[in-house]
């Protein structure tokens, strides 16, 4: 007679049990935080204000936190995908990085409530950058490091890695310049230039035999 719970689970099964459970966990965190902002859009009449003085803003936010949001889970179905496993290291990173995307709600409500248009800016470009930088912790990690990713070709890898990069320093220069630091701007801006550059073309180079 054959017995199921006789046969042993295969290293590959329990690695593919970890991995799903943590997309499951991660997609769940996405789910909310790209469905909350929404919640947090009540706009209301002002006199003196026209409809579109006081919806505007608040829905620019939005779609741009939507966007900005969607971008960052694209990011991480695209590492996941190229996943084989995930180690302790990886899934603690992770745990980090759905930690800052479950904040977004919090950081976009502050920029819809702050007085200070400046100040709100900075958080909201501050909690980005640090968002963006531990995807790219993550994907730094699991690609160079445990190389859990071998399928994925070198070159490849590292313009993911810029695009990312490049993406953390956009919102610092966008903090830079909204505190009034034309230095830290600049700098910031040129590495994030630099990022942009050598991500693309890395990507044209891997393009032909892709």
């Amino acid at each position: 007679m054959n017995v199921r719970t006789d046969q042993p689970v295969e290293d590959r099964h329990v690695a593919q049990r970890h991995l799903d459970r943590m997309v499951m966990l991660s997609d769940g965190i996405f789910a909310i935080a790209i469905t909350l902002p929404a919640i947090e859009l009540k706009p209301e009449a002002v006199p003196g204000k026209t409809l579109w003085q006081v919806w505007s803003t608040p829905l620019f936010v939005y779609f741009i936190s939507f966007f900005i949001i969607g971008q960052l889970w694209l990011m991480h179905r695209r590492i996941v995908a190229h996943l084989r496993d995930v180690d302790g290291v990886g899934a603690a990173i992770n745990l980090l990085l759905l930690s800052l995307v479950a904040l977004m709600p919090v950081i976009i409500r502050f920029a819809l409530s702050a007085e200070d248009s400046n100040q709100a800016t900075q958080v909201y470009g501050a909690g980005l950058a640090v968002t963006y930088a531990c995807m790219a912790v993550l994907w730094g990690y699991l690609a160079f490091v445990a190389k859990l990713a071998p399928d994925v070709r070198k070159g490849l890898a590292l313009s993911w890695l810029y695009e990312s990069l490049f993406v953390v320093f956009a919102f610092v220069a966008i903090v830079f310049y909204t505190s009034h630091q034309m230095i830290g701007l600049a700098v910031a801006s040129v590495v994030a230039l630099a990022c942009r550059w050598y991500s693309s073309r890395v990507a044209r180079e891997e393009a032909p035999s892709a």
